[in-house]
């Protein structure tokens, strides 16, 4: 029954992930490339963490 209020890991990665992707667009569309690279790295340590949690939950 408490599992209910329990917060899923790959939900909340996903919306760091998503809001990282978003920030990164927004310094592009500004012109700020390093910024947009900087963001994109960070993104991209996200998206792998994600990756691992996806195939451990696959493997149970």
């Amino acid at each position: 029954m408490f599992s209910l209020f329990k917060t899923n890991p790959l939900k909340k990665l996903q919306k760091q992930y998503d809001a990282k992707l978003e920030k990164a667009m927004l310094a592009q569309r500004n012109g700020d490339i390093r910024g947009y690279s900087e963001i994109t790295a960070e993104a991209e340590v996200i998206y792998l963490k994600l990756q691992q949690l996806k195939a451990q939950d696959a493997a149970k």
